[in-house]
């Protein structure tokens, strides 16, 4: 992965917005729904979960508040991609700068009550997030009451061999949701990266 300075090219953005505005069916027979918000736009497109909103600008005052609907407790996972040019040192929600103040509010439209929470970072799809690729839930701490939730009293945070935030000691009833706070850092700014979403249900 290369690192970027300057701002997309107004070809690569083209390609960008193409390959985005033709996107098929996804497997489920839905057609996927990308929302825009601050620099980045966030899909559905990998099935699984619907997003029903998204709205901030990015920056630490006015975090991206994603709103989705779960389905069921498997494992979804958001895509996420730059939509304006990446700037490390520009300002948040101007630019996709790799500093994404993030709040997930994911609706609980299954069966089965949520006993824990956990996600999970990926540069490459379906692979988990290591040290080497700069893509972090602030790995250098940089705020440091970044990390809460409305539904969940402790949350637990990984940074080797991957990168995984588990939200623990609580529950999320069938038809109510949760909020979920936290930040993604990525110190070699990306155009498009992954956000596994897992909710965990009580073992029989």
């Amino acid at each position: 992965m290369s690192d970027r300075i300057s701002g997309f090219s107004l070809a690569g953005s083209f390609a960008a917005l193409l390959a985005a505005s033709s996107l098929h069916a996804r497997a489920d027979g839905v057609n996927p729904k990308i929302v825009d918000a601050g620099a980045y736009s966030f899909s559905d497109e990998l099935g699984g979960f619907r997003i029903l909103s998204a709205a901030g600008a990015g920056t630490r005052d006015d975090p991206i508040v994603v709103t989705e609907e779960l389905e069921s407790a498997d494992p979804v996972t958001l895509t996420i991609r730059a939509i304006r040019p990446i700037q490390p040192f520009g300002v948040s929600g101007n630019y996709a700068t790799g500093f994404l103040p993030l709040k997930i509010i994911a609706l609980n439209n299954s069966t089965h009550a949520w006993i824990e929470f956990e996600f999970e970072l990926q540069s490459i799809l379906d692979q988990p997030s290591d040290y080497g690729d700069g893509l972090s839930f602030d790995q250098a701490h940089r705020e440091a009451d970044a990390i809460k939730s409305d539904s969940f009293a402790e949350f637990n945070r990984k940074f080797e061999p991957y990168d995984r935030l588990l939200f623990l000691h609580g529950k999320v009833d069938p038809l109510h949701s949760a909020s979920f706070s936290f930040l993604i850092t990525d110190f070699s700014p990306k155009e498009r990266f992954w956000l596994l979403e897992e909710p965990r249900i009580p073992s029989s």
